[in-house]
């Protein structure tokens, strides 16, 4: 491996990796893909930005306005009138157009807008690589990021479908983590879909919609069932039922995955890259 620095941090809540610790990503994700693509998963590229209105459909700005990364495009009627804003790159907010854009908190929002109107079959599943963006009250090196990078492996479809992709993952990701030498514990975390009041909330504390298996105080991966809410709102239906789908995705957080492997293994990128492969082999 060449000897550089694995990670840079250019400003706070951003990270720059370097050649072993993009290698390393590079070779998590091919792994945690190939888990979805070989039990039928068809891979998608969503845009890595979104629509605001249609995140606003999905109450994301009502529940969760803390975390929303927004994006918008400068006025530029009058640039003589802005020649210092241009040379120091610190722009008013009149200087602002109205964001209209988004940055989307997880990669699951732009697959569930994706099919919006349509009818799948009851065991549909797709894979995407996303970035994402969370405006976190605090930052706190490749374990608290601004921006990175999510694996998903989403599950649309039946309510059946749904669990057994659940059950599936989750005994993966414990596999996979053991074989690593990660010792994780799966723990009840808060949902980032439904709202904190009313009838979901209630139903949430009976029956829990989000794990995380947490490795060192750090969320590497979870488990989310969504239930029909995004069938409902996004309008998918099963193509036999015309029934709403029931959804759920495995999660991973890929420069959180680095950080417990660097963690582990003291910086020895060699050990970290073994450990790796060894669960990629003892884990299909």
């Amino acid at each position: 491996m060449p000897s550089t620095a694995p990670t840079r941090r250019p400003a706070p809540g951003l990270a720059a990796l370097g050649p072993e610790a993009t290698q390393l990503l590079n070779l998590l994700d091919e792994t945690f893909r190939g888990w979805g693509e070989r039990r039928g998963a068809l891979p998608l590229t969503m845009p890595p930005l979104l629509p605001v209105a249609d995140l606003a459909a999905l109450d994301f700005y009502e529940n969760f306005p803390q975390l929303a990364v927004v994006a918008s495009t400068l006025d530029v009627a009058d640039p003589a009138g802005r020649a210092a804003e241009a040379r120091t790159g610190s722009y008013a907010p009149d200087s602002l157009r109205p964001a209209a854009l988004a940055l989307p908190s997880a990669a699951c929002y732009g697959v569930f807008l994706h099919h919006a109107g349509q009818s799948v079959d009851g065991a549909r599943t797709v894979t995407v690589l996303g970035r994402c963006y969370r405006n976190e009250d605090r930052y706190e090196g490749l374990r608290r990021l601004l921006g990175f990078h999510m694996r998903e492996i989403v599950a649309l479809g039946t309510y059946e479908h749904t669990q057994r992709h659940l059950a599936v993952y989750e005994r993966q990701v414990r596999d996979f983590a053991e074989a690593a030498g990660l010792p994780v514990e799966k723990e009840v975390a808060s949902d980032p879909f439904y709202d904190k009041g009313g009838s979901r909330a209630v139903l949430q504390q009976l029956a829990p919609v989000k794990h995380e298996f947490v490795y060192a105080e750090t969320a590497i991966a979870s488990v989310n069932v969504h239930r029909n809410f995004f069938g409902e709102r996004c309008d998918i239906r099963i193509e036999e039922t015309a029934e709403p789908v029931f959804t759920s995705c495995v999660a991973f957080g890929l420069e959180r995955w680095i950080f417990a492997l660097e963690h582990r293994y003291d910086g020895d990128w060699d050990k970290a890259f073994s450990a790796v492969e060894d669960a990629c082999a003892a884990v299909t």
